[in-house]
């Protein structure tokens, strides 16, 4: 993971159905390129492969299941995201929360696999015990501020100072991502005076009326 990043979460918004999803990784690309700054996306798991074959930039699974190849209906096991070209996967989104055992299972697995791991975290203290399991990196989300326009830099920077805190203590080596309504260029660089070495975006950038001047807002407060 090249830091700092930018990391774009599509979910399952309509408004990346199907090929829409690689028209917004392709925008990021080519943002990516122009300002010389990491960007990376993570479109609906039914568009990873079309998103990752025609990228250059980091693509993420939005999430993975804590199980093997094998008589299994309905997971996708990390060997499957691996395959479709994927360089890594967002684990424990508040949106999906996995058990620890789980989740430190993903985390091992994923190592063996060339896979980068973003493991998402409520608070401090989660934060803490998520860097304990030596992921790529953590993102610290406090799910209230999900999608709510509130950036956690504006609301709740002390979350990202504990945060930072504590992970440093734990592994001063797993950078400190951060996300829950960030949508401004003042609420990143708020974020990362703060401490943070990126952000993980989602509808701000996603429902935007223009992808491309959202990301280059967003992208030039990592400059």
């Amino acid at each position: 993971m090249r830091l700092p990043i930018l990391i774009i979460n599509m979910k399952v918004y309509p408004e990346v159905l199907g090929k829409r999803a690689l028209e917004l990784a392709k925008v990021a690309e080519s943002v990516s390129r122009e300002l010389g700054v990491s960007i990376a996306v993570a479109p609906p798991v039914t568009e990873l492969r079309l998103v990752a074959e025609n990228v250059e930039i980091p693509v993420y699974a939005q999430s993975g299941d804590p199980v093997e190849p094998g008589a299994r209906t309905g997971h996708v096991p990390l060997e499957f995201i691996k395959e479709t070209g994927a360089s890594g996967v967002i684990l424990n989104h508040s949106e999906n929360r996995l058990l620890l055992n789980d989740l430190g299972w993903l985390v091992n697995r994923a190592k063996s696999l060339g896979l980068e791991t973003l493991v998402c975290a409520p608070d401090p203290f989660t934060s803490a015990a998520a860097a304990a399991l030596e992921p790529t990196a953590v993102a610290v989300e406090p799910p209230e501020l999900i999608g709510t326009g509130k950036a956690v830099s504006r609301e709740r920077p002390d979350v990202i100072v504990r945060t930072v805190e504590l992970v440093k203590r734990v592994n001063p080596s797993i950078p400190v991502i951060t996300g829950a309504g960030i949508e401004s260029f003042d609420d990143v660089r708020k974020a990362v005076e703060l401490g943070t070495q990126g952000v993980l975006v989602a509808s701000a950038i996603v429902k935007a009326k223009d992808w491309r001047q959202k990301i280059t807002e967003l992208a030039n407060a990592l400059r």
